[in-house]
């Protein structure tokens, strides 16, 4: 069994969680990561540029940068610290391209290897002992319309499902007859493995707010106090997702082979799972914290040959598959940000 550490370490976005505070606690390691990831970015000198960059003797050393690391001292370490690092992992999840040049870094063995004692203090920290729990009963839905422009909540997910199996199904047959087979063509298309349209909640605000992959710049939500029962299958880690595409597997290599063999490096065959089918047993699908960090943005095994990624689903969300999600009593609460990247604060 996964050791709890080393599920985090195994995930991408759970790497970076850990580089983040690494850097966070200590300015050499910042300074390292800072330029050790911008030779492995790869948009350098293209999309990313330096202004008076490092000769190749100014470069530290990955076995310098891996030592400093060890030796951080994380007594330090604090909630807002790892809450902070969670948030800027979230941001930076890219699924339509390759990893930027600091995930690179932290999936280096040797940098893997000096960030299992940092990913152990942060799952010992009061802050994550959540992480891999189901969540409140009462959860929150948000709407990112303003909040002088009130609707209800979705209430057909069936057709919802529906519609979305027709537009995968669609999309997958003409990609398969249209889309170069080479997945190193460049050639982009769906990267998300989620249908869009149904009731997703969260359970903490303002949290919620900001732990969105792929996000925009609205500066204003209505977060909607809801309560959802029934059969939920939480996503705790990546076994849990493999055993759910097993279940109900659905093809979508055609449509999606360019964009997760540029964020993977893997060339196959590719599934998500077929949420309508899936909701004749589930209710709802909880994606934890935990099994974000350990499971969004590489390839899962699901059998010999075929593989498939969660991407385009935030950590701490839940899915509602069926009509079992409901606003309750008590106020929405209207939340605003200045710009993108600056804290959330409540309105009303």
């Amino acid at each position: 069994m996964t050791k709890p550490a080393e599920l985090l370490l195994e995930g991408p976005r759970g790497r970076r969680l850990c580089l983040e505070l690494a850097a966070e606690l200590n300015q050499d390691v910042r300074s390292a990561v800072f330029w050790l990831g911008y030779e492995l970015d790869p948009g350098k000198g293209t999309s990313t540029v330096l202004f008076g960059s490092a000769g190749p003797g100014d470069l530290p050393s990955l076995e310098h940068l891996a030592g400093t690391i060890v030796s951080v001292d994380l007594q330090q370490m604090n909630d807002e610290q790892i809450q902070a690092a969670l948030q800027r992992s979230v941001d930076t999840a890219r699924y339509w391209q390759e990893p930027d040049g600091e995930d690179a870094l932290a999936a280096l063995p040797v940098i893997r290897n000096a960030l299992h004692h940092v990913a152990e203090r942060v799952l010992d920290a009061p802050a994550t002992q959540a992480w891999d729990s189901p969540g409140p009963l009462e959860q929150w839905a948000i709407d990112w319309r303003p909040g002088a422009d009130p609707a209800p909540l979705p209430r057909d997910p069936q057709s919802t499902l529906q519609k979305w199996g027709v537009a995968v199904r669609t999309e997958e047959a003409l990609a398969a007859q249209d889309r170069p087979q080479d997945p190193r063509a460049p050639f982009s298309g769906s990267w998300w493995s989620i249908p869009l349209g149904l009731v997703r909640t969260v359970g903490q605000i303002p949290a919620g707010l900001s732990l969105i992959e792929d996000s925009s710049d609205v500066e204003e939500a209505t977060a909607i106090p809801v309560r959802g029962i029934g059969r939920i299958l939480h996503i705790r880690s990546p076994e849990d997702w493999t055993m759910l595409c097993r279940a109900y597997p659905l093809e979508v290599t055609a449509s999606r082979r360019h964009n997760w063999f540029q964020t993977t490096g893997r060339i196959g065959r590719w599934v998500i799972p077929d949420w309508e089918r899936a909701a004749g047993q589930w209710d709802a699908v909880h994606l934890t914290v935990l099994g974000y960090l350990s499971g969004a943005g590489h390839a899962l095994p699901v059998d010999a040959g075929t593989a498939s990624v969660i991407a385009g689903w935030d950590p701490d969300s839940t899915m509602w598959l069926t009509d079992r999600v409901r606003e309750v009593e008590g106020p929405r609460q209207v939340w605003r940000r200045t710009q993108m990247g600056d804290i959330w604060l409540r309105v009303t």
